[in-house]
């Protein structure tokens, strides 16, 4: 029985080859590293007040902050379930994360064109 955190991913299997946990580690910081971005980002629209249409300005804010904790929230999700797959010798959990930054990034984007132009 082990005692690391949270137990239903580290209670499962075996340890698998230190270098892919850490690998996966690496990659889930990197996804906090993006939402850290995004809600600076969030938080840069507010402060500038860019753009000057304040309904945009808030949505675009909201958007930004609200999509920065969600990818916070499931990077940790995701980190846990490929360490558990890999624990466990399964094949590895599909790639959504990236689904959702492309298309919050993407609305983003989009607004900001339209706003600015």
């Amino acid at each position: 029985m082990t005692t690391r955190q949270p137990r239903w991913v580290y209670g499962a299997g075996e340890d698998p080859d230190p270098r892919y946990t850490l690998a996966n580690e690496r990659t889930f910081l990197a996804w906090v590293r993006t939402a850290l971005a995004m809600l600076a980002g969030g938080v840069a629209l507010h402060a500038l007040a860019v753009p000057s249409t304040d309904w945009v300005r808030a949505l675009l804010v909201v958007l930004l902050i609200g999509v920065g904790g969600l990818v916070c929230v499931f990077a940790l999700v995701r980190w846990a379930r490929i360490e558990r797959a890999m624990r466990r010798r399964e094949p590895l959990p599909s790639f959504g994360l990236g689904v959702v930054m492309t298309v919050a990034l993407v609305l983003v984007s989009a607004l900001l064109v339209i706003v600015l132009l």
